[in-house]
């Protein structure tokens, strides 16, 4: 198969003890082509992304393939992208025929359908290499290459005759294995190479750790993971310092806008039982695993409550002794006038009073 970088596919869920992404760097493809396109949704798109950063972009309306990020444009040059847009073009008329046969395999004359592929590599932490390649029909799995076995795998029936005709083709398997396992690489090292100052950088995981109450009396507990850079990460929420995969809630890890990822994990627990949880967090920029405990806002509010409480009453007593010491010493200076005035004297009168 050609090279082609195109879209990755987002989002895939935690495993539990690991990362949601165990391939620190990755290059995935993907294109499609719909039955019916309109305003905004070209009959085939092709899109792609290393590490989850868009680098191309292609479409039936513009017929180019396109560079999507700073780097790809100045360090691959006009002949590469010309050549990107004839594989791309070879593409698009390749799945327009096919789109026409699976809609005759599955007895269908009209309405929208829709044919897609994933395909590319990645480097993983252990230092692995891993390839995959996955077609689907209608947004069902269709067929998709096993490379333990070399062989493709169908996973609907009308994808026999794709999946026998393919395995038929011993060129073609060597071909496939090539590509995933070797050509697919040395063009995502070029391009990790390409974009080293924001593929290769680090960011840490910003955790916000949230409650808010739930079904039947339940709380539900909420660790916000935020700002991180790359997408590998794995959120665990700990009960006692264990971890329970079981009970915590995964999240997707998503795009935040600006270059950096989010995702959040969630477990619902019942308060009156139990109050140790921890969300863990694991990450490639951390040297070790952030644990961010939440606290209740029972006790927080009781802390709060009591400390105001302190507060206010000291303030109480102040303002009291101070009114005390206004009162009395306002009583000795009413006194001493008194005194005066009844002596006869008439050096109080003149300070006080003025013609």
């Amino acid at each position: 198969m050609a090279l082609l970088p195109l879209l990755v596919l987002l989002g895939a869920a935690a495993s539990p003890g690991g990362y949601a992404n165990p391939a620190p760097h990755a290059l995935r493809n993907f294109f499609w082509v719909v039955s019916e396109p309109g305003p905004g949704l070209p009959e085939f798109i092709a899109v792609g992304y290393v590490d989850g950063q868009l680098t191309v972009h292609y479409d039936s309306e513009t017929r180019s393939a396109e560079p999507r990020v700073a780097w790809a444009e100045r360090n691959l040059d006009a002949q590469y992208w010309d050549g990107q847009t004839q594989v791309a073009q070879g593409w698009e008329a390749l799945f327009q025929a096919n789109l026409d046969t699976l809609r005759g395999r599955y007895n269908q004359s009209g309405g929208f359908h829709t044919l897609q592929v994933k395909y590319g590599c990645e480097l993983r932490d252990d230092g692995t290499i891993g390839g995959f390649e996955q077609y689907a029909y209608d947004g069902g799995d269709f067929l998709s290459f096993d490379t333990k076995t070399h062989t493709w795998v169908a996973a609907a029936r009308e994808a026999e005759i794709t999946q026998h005709r393919w395995n038929e083709d011993k060129a073609y398997l060597q071909q496939e294995t090539a590509y995933l396992e070797q050509e697919c690489i040395e063009w995502l090292q070029k391009y990790l190479t390409y974009g080293k100052e924001t593929l290769q950088r680090r960011e840490p995981p910003r955790v916000q750790v949230s409650d808010r109450p739930s079904r039947d009396g339940l709380t539900t507990l909420s660790c916000w993971v935020h700002g991180f850079y790359p997408r590998s990460v794995a959120v665990m929420w700990l009960r006692k310092g264990v971890a329970v995969p079981q009970e915590t809630n995964r999240g997707d890890v998503l795009p935040s806008g600006d270059g950096t990822y989010q995702t959040r994990a969630t477990i619902e627990i019942d308060r009156s039982r139990e109050t140790d949880y921890t969300c863990c967090v694991e990450h490639p920029s951390l040297a070790e695993d952030l644990r961010v405990p939440w606290a209740p806002k029972s006790n927080v509010m009781l802390i709060v409550g009591v400390v105001i409480g302190v507060l206010v009453l000291v303030a109480a007593i102040a303002g009291a002794v101070v009114f005390l010491r206004k009162k009395n010493s306002g009583y000795k200076a009413a006194a001493a006038h008194e005194g005066s005035a009844s002596s006869g004297s008439d050096q109080g009168s003149n300070t006080c009073v003025k013609a």
